[in-house]
């Protein structure tokens, strides 16, 4: 094996790495924007059911 299979083998692996760890933060942001969003629907919706309940309580 030469040093020019070895340095791209070591290219090869570097670009792998940064792939998956690219993937992993799309993952993650994509997760937490998930999250945001079913959170930010929910919330409309409990605050409608408030007040419909105040409604008829009074």
């Amino acid at each position: 094996m030469g040093i020019k299979d070895q340095f791209q083998d070591k290219a090869d692996e570097l670009r792998d790495r940064a792939q998956n760890g690219a993937k992993g933060a799309k993952d993650e942001a994509t997760e937490r924007t998930a999250k945001l969003q079913e959170k930010s629907k929910r919330r409309p919706q409990q605050e409608q059911a408030d007040r419909v309940r105040d409604e008829f309580d009074a």
